[in-house]
């Protein structure tokens, strides 16, 4: 029987996965890059940048993922939410891995301000977490359903050519859809019109900066 941790005990591992966040272990996938055998594309150096911005986004983005779902199983009232929690961060790990080396293949990099995507995020999902279990799995789907949107807005402006970059992006898709709809299935409440806004300002400014910084 494993050990039963107390919502102290929960907050002080959280913190600790803040310190591992925001260092420079690299993500390992549990699932096959999508990408696979596909061919690599020639991309000119305009492309090539603007490819690595929305890839670095991405990348960011699944940074403040780890960081939300961590802060919300610290949170967590109950096992089963925390389950679910922790399996949709172990998906996400996959897609951190997966945008991880499609920079590497543009020769690019991660944003200069992981550290502090993490340590907002982290933050967040530890207040959706103490707030309660049905509403953390709402704040979840609406995260999810945010970024299922703004995956579609990136496949259409990869270049047609770079057939990698769309393959990841399309099954990360997919897997922000059976996030939302989990958290949907096990009762999330629906967030407020003025919260899911304001969390679109947010996503929507570290968006502006990843893609440069």
């Amino acid at each position: 029987m494993g050990r039963t941790y107390s919502p102290l005990d929960r907050i002080l591992i959280g913190l600790d996965q803040v310190l591992k966040g925001t260092g420079k272990t690299k993500a390992v996938a549990g699932r096959d890059n999508p990408a696979g055998d596909i061919a690599e594309t020639d991309l000119d150096e305009t492309q090539r940048l603007h490819v690595a911005g929305l890839m670095r986004i991405n990348h960011a983005g699944e940074v403040c993922a780890q960081a939300l779902y961590a802060g919300q199983a610290a949170g967590a009232r109950t096992v089963e939410v925390r389950d679910k929690m922790q399996q949709a961060a172990d998906e996400e790990q996959d897609h951190l891995a997966w945008c991880a080396e499609r920079l590497d293949e543009l020769d690019s990099h991660p944003s200069r301000l992981d550290w502090l995507w993490y340590s907002g995020s982290y933050a967040l999902g530890l207040a959706a977490g103490l707030a309660g279990d049905k509403w953390s799995l709402g704040f979840l789907k609406e995260t999810e359903n945010q970024v299922e949107a703004h995956l579609q807005e990136h496949i259409s402006r990869l270049p047609e050519s770079d057939q990698r970059s769309q393959a990841i992006l399309e099954q990360m898709k997919i897997d922000e859809a059976a996030h939302a709809a989990m958290a949907e299935a096990a009762g999330a409440n629906p967030l407020p019109e003025p919260i899911r806004k304001l969390m679109k300002l947010t996503a929507d400014t570290m968006k502006a900066i990843a893609y440069r910084f």
